[in-house]
């Protein structure tokens, strides 16, 4: 995931709160001061969250279009910079990469959970198969003992599958990273 965060704003003290922001999630800001740089900066490179000022988006010809085209996978926060202060911009950004946290999780149960299924139903037809071929009359001794072994091998798959409990953390399964959630669980709230 991109360690960046871009706030799109042309108002006063911008800078300080990019500060305030980079401190408390400890990612790089980033910070564009018209609707044509914050373009730019997401035609450079992937961002985590992109944070837009209200009142460009109010006098941007398409809104917010042309922005949410390039943004990829940031999370679009559009914020009243006028009549909101740096924390409630803290809070906002946790509360969206918390929520992008708990999406992601989501998504990783449901596509295992959907690669499990479609697992089980496969090594079903498997299983069913080589029974039957076990079944056949006058099987050749070694053909017999490759099926008992595929049988073996398919019910074992099977019940792996079954198993609740997996047999590999998740945390190997992924990328080593440093785990934004516990750094938002862990900063004090502004």
């Amino acid at each position: 995931m991109p360690q960046s965060i871009l706030m799109i704003t042309a108002i006063a003290g911008a800078e300080n709160c990019a500060v305030v922001l980079s401190k408390q999630f400890g990612l790089t800001v980033e910070v564009a001061k018209s609707h044509k740089e914050g373009l730019a900066a997401l035609r450079r490179r992937e961002f985590a969250v992109l944070v837009v000022d209200q009142s460009l988006v109010e006098h941007a010809d398409d809104g917010m279009g042309t922005l949410l085209k390039y943004a990829g996978l940031a999370i679009p926060l559009e914020i009243n910079f006028a009549i909101s202060g740096c924390g409630r911009v803290v809070r906002e950004v946790r509360a969206a990469l918390l929520r992008r946290d708990r999406e992601k999780d989501l998504a990783l149960s449901a596509a295992a959970s959907t690669l499990r299924s479609e697992l089980r139903d496969g090594l079903a037809g498997l299983l069913l198969q080589s029974q039957l071929a076990l079944a056949e009359p006058g099987i050749p001794p070694q053909l017999s003992e490759r099926l008992e072994l595929l049988l073996k091998l398919a019910a074992s798959l099977r019940q792996r599958l079954d198993d609740p409990q997996p047999r590999v953390a998740a945390s190997a399964i992924r990328p080593h990273t440093p785990c934004l959630r516990e750094a938002i669980h862990a900063l004090p709230v502004a």
